[in-house]
């Protein structure tokens, strides 16, 4: 079975002013047939879009137009045919077929409906990833989403970073957390790693001097929230001879040319899903922890409870205080910086004039943290202080420590949440909208 036999053109690569009159053979999914008599359609389905087979009853073989009304939905057929120009077709033609192969029929009932025309509860697309993946709604999702990750890559690479892969499987955890799923490996335990950060941060002793890694975290937090992941992708950089200002600068960047290569690039799956992208302007406001605690304080009624220095930002406070920025400045992402050094892992810069703050960031969208960052502390004497200020051992960290004592500069990086960049930038409701086959609390098949 040759491809060439199969496939000559994907349906959105078939251009009606040029290949009109011209014979094609695409290949796809049964997405519907509609039968009204004296015509009869077949809609075939492939990853880049939809094309209209027309058989009028008066035109075409009998046996053709008798196999192609026996097709059931979803069923994988291929298409030898003309192309007709055709204005009120999908995609401006339709396919004249002299041959309608079928390939693999599709059981019925089907699982869930692929045409949008019956909903399914999120769970039972869940359970159905395969054949919910047919959706064209959950295809645009997708296509963006490698877009996004492709555009990242290429923005690193042109700022002079190189791509690494860290471990997995590690002995320790990454920011002394218990938030760890425990493996077996061999005779002893080990874990799945949080966080590629202490390796990251070794390969700046190496002098690699900027790195940067997609890949898979572990974290196991019991939240069941739309907006968290026990196993998630993570967007990591470290980078030498910075500080965090270096780095937000960096980030902020990165964000607007993904933005802006989305909205070039995918705008199709764009229109699919309902999106007008909104490019984020240059500079990212930012706000200094303190400051945010007065205007959440002062400024937003909403919250009763006053918050003082040391508190975290919960949910309803970011999420308010996103609105507030956004109503201030039209933007939806921002920083907040300076964080209290108690609240932050030990491995952030504490501020040179005053300590009790730290060099670390987070980059907020309006409705969540994307991103979390810092200068990170290069000194091997206060990576030491700092380790056992949080109650962890010393020793437990020996591997990461070492490369301190012979010769470290000073560097910063950050992590991105990969499933919740494309969930706020896309409007998703559900962070596992986000993310082929999705692992929570509950949910470790498919």
């Amino acid at each position: 079975m040759s491809l060439k036999n199969l496939r000559t053109h994907f349906v959105s690569e078939i251009n009606p002013a040029t290949d009109d009159g011209k014979t094609v053979v695409l290949s796809g999914w049964v997405h519907e047939i509609r039968d009204l008599g004296g015509i009869c359609f077949i809609v075939l389905r492939d990853r880049s879009g939809r094309a209209q087979i027309t058989m009028v009853k008066k035109k075409t073989d009998a046996q053709l137009l008798d196999d192609a009304k026996r097709q059931s939905r979803e069923s994988v057929i291929s298409v030898v045919g003309t192309v007709k120009a055709e204005a009120k077709a999908p995609n401006g033609y339709e396919i004249i077929p002299t041959t309608i192969t079928l390939i693999n029929e599709a059981a019925s009932p089907l699982p869930m409906d692929t045409t949008g025309k019956v909903d399914a509860e999120l769970d039972t697309r869940l359970d159905n990833r395969f054949i919910d993946l047919r959706r064209e709604e959950s295809t645009a999702v997708f296509l963006i989403r490698s877009q996004v990750q492709k555009s990242i890559r290429e923005f690193l690479y042109e700022n002079k970073f190189m791509e690494t892969c860290t471990p997995k499987i590690v002995a320790a955890a990454t920011e002394g957390g218990t938030d760890l799923f425990p493996i077996s490996y061999f005779d002893r335990e080990a874990f799945l790693n949080q966080s590629p950060q202490l390796f990251k941060q070794m390969l700046m002793s190496s002098g690699f001097d900027r790195v940067f890694e997609i890949g898979p975290i572990f974290r196991a937090e019991e939240h069941d929230t739309r907006k968290h992941l026990n196993e998630a992708t993570s967007i990591d950089i470290e980078m030498s001879f910075a500080d965090h200002e270096d780095v937000m600068e960096i980030l902020e960047e990165m964000i607007v040319r993904v933005y802006t290569d989305v909205a070039e690039k995918c705008a199709k799956s764009l229109e699919v899903l309902g999106v007008d992208l909104k490019i984020p302007a240059l500079p990212f406001k930012k706000y200094e922890y303190e400051e945010v605690l007065d205007i959440i304080n002062n400024e937003i009624p909403e919250i009763e409870t006053k918050m003082v220095f040391g508190d975290d930002i919960g949910t309803q406070a970011e999420h308010l205080f996103g609105e507030y920025v956004f109503n201030k400045t039209g933007e939806s992402h921002y920083f907040i910086t300076a964080w209290p050094t108690k609240t932050k892992p030990f491995y952030a810069m504490p501020n040179a004039e005053r300590p009790e703050i730290s060099n670390s960031f987070d980059m907020m969208h309006r409705t969540m943290e994307l991103s979390s960052g810092a200068q990170r502390a290069h000194l091997y004497d206060v990576l030491c202080d700092q380790i056992r200020a949080k109650g962890l051992n010393v020793d437990s960290f020996e591997f990461y420590l070492k490369p301190f004592q012979f010769g470290m500069p000073p560097h910063g990086g950050f992590g991105v949440g990969c499933e919740r960049l494309v969930m706020t930038m896309l409007e998703l409701d559900n962070v596992r909208e986000a993310v082929l086959f999705p692992r929570d609390r509950r949910r470790l098949s498919p």
